[in-house]
């Protein structure tokens, strides 16, 4: 995998980002053992200490669990990932509000034309589009 890091924000943060994306896709599951430390490392094309920060600020957030001489597991508390599912949701929101009002829509603008948008992709779906 070939991924793009951004200059805006420290690596280890969006790789965590990353990471949580599969988790909450499933390509991770509760229980699951995310990759060691190098074998990220080669993933993401970067050092592994990079991959450990990422990996520890995961785990005090409660996403992940390091076993001893073991590895690095997706959380099986299933309240933690439904914390994480709507805490990434908000981003989101807010980062498509944030750019959508420094474009100068305003709220109203925003909602109307977000509706709008889904529609299109509901009527779209129906007809087999998406």
């Amino acid at each position: 995998m070939n991924y793009q890091f951004n200059n805006t924000e420290a690596i280890y943060l969006q790789i965590m980002r990353e990471l949580c994306y599969q988790i909450l896709r499933g390509d991770y599951k509760a229980g699951d053992q995310l990759p060691t430390w190098v074998e990220a490392g080669l993933q993401f094309n970067v050092n592994h200490n990079t991959i450990a920060r990422a990996y520890l600020e995961m785990s005090h957030a409660g996403i992940v669990e390091t076993r001893r001489g073991s590895g690095t597991f997706v959380t099986s508390d299933q309240e933690r990932l439904n914390k994480l599912h709507e805490s990434m949701k908000k981003d989101l929101l807010n980062s498509f509000v944030g750019e959508m009002t420094s474009l100068g829509y305003s709220l109203l603008e925003i909602a109307e034309a977000f509706q709008d948008y889904l529609n299109e992709i509901s009527v779209s779906s129906m007809h087999g589009e998406l």
